[in-house]
């Protein structure tokens, strides 16, 4: 399954995309490993997501991963977390049931925040295997409350409830806590082969940071040490889309977390984002959207 990254360039999915229109607009997507085998197939070739991290959960049988340069060869129940822009393949036998979980990597981050609010770095957002037969008794009981938690988030996401964005983001919030609880301690940190892979992390690590603080493309440039041109024809090969346009989304994306969220008035939220004249963050907005943020916040509220 391993490739070699500088020979043949790893396909890029986007689950809004190429597999359930629905969840084009939404930063998490969960459905069940079965659906997903029907549609993908059991044995997955090598590709990687480039914003979204995944976790797969199996219920039992015999499962293989590779996750960048790892090799995991599982039997029985297992989960597996796959950092974003991480290349990664796997096969499971037919008939093995699980869920798939997939979250944007801004929410990943927002949801890790301390209470400082400083984000985490990416270097603790590290792939992992965690294997139920081979957890110790304690262990077991983190391990059962996880299960309860992926059961949980079904439920919700298969219910019609209100406020259910904010529940599904609490139950991912708990599932990722959990699952770094269980994880082995001395994992380390895969490094990602492809340097062009690693410039495109490095540049989402800094949008995250930076996005509020709205610097402008020949800073992230700098930063990061590439030419304007450079950097996008790196996020056009890994993400399909021009750092422009990925700085936007994550304007935008938290621009619509806060409208949702908070109680801040629509000027104080442009403050926020780093746009000094109100106008203008109505006018980005609107531009993004169809929307005045007015109107979407209302809608937001139905």
């Amino acid at each position: 399954m391993p490739v070699n990254h500088n020979d043949e360039w790893i396909p890029n999915i986007v689950i809004g995309q190429d597999y359930d229109q629905h969840f084009a607009e939404a930063s998490i997507h969960f459905d069940v490993l079965g659906r997903m085998a029907d549609f993908f197939g059991r044995d997955m070739p090598v590709h990687l997501h480039a914003q979204f991290l995944q976790i797969h959960f199996i219920h039992g049988g015999k499962s293989h991963f590779y996750i960048d340069e790892a090799v995991y060869n599982c039997e029985g129940a297992c989960v597996f977390l796959t950092p974003p822009a991480i290349p990664h393949s796997f096969m499971t036998q037919p008939g093995i049931t699980g869920y798939v979980l997939t979250v944007h990597q801004s929410l990943i981050w927002y949801l890790l925040s301390d209470s400082q609010n400083n984000q985490l770095d990416s270097e603790h957002i590290r792939p992992i295997c965690i294997e139920k037969r081979l957890l110790s008794e304690d262990q077991l009981k983190l391990w059962h409350r996880l299960e309860h938690s992926f059961e949980a988030l079904q439920d919700e996401w298969q219910d019609e409830h209100s406020d259910k964005n904010f529940a599904l983001e609490s139950i991912v919030r708990l599932l990722l806590l959990q699952m770094m609880r269980l994880a082995p301690e001395k994992t380390e940190t895969q490094t990602v082969a492809s340097e062009e892979l690693r410039q495109f992390r490095r540049f989402s690590e800094l949008l995250e940071k930076e996005f509020r603080n709205r610097w402008p493309l020949s800073k992230y440039c700098s930063t990061i040490g590439v030419s304007e041109s450079r950097l996008n024809h790196i996020c056009q090969r890994v993400a399909n889309c021009p750092p422009k346009k990925l700085i936007h989304e994550r304007v935008l994306q938290e621009s619509k977390r806060m409208l949702r969220y908070s109680n801040l008035s629509i000027n104080d939220i442009g403050f926020e984002l780093g746009f000094t004249d109100p106008s203008y963050f109505s006018r980005f907005f609107r531009k993004q959207t169809g929307l005045t943020p007015k109107d979407f916040r209302l809608q937001s509220s139905l």
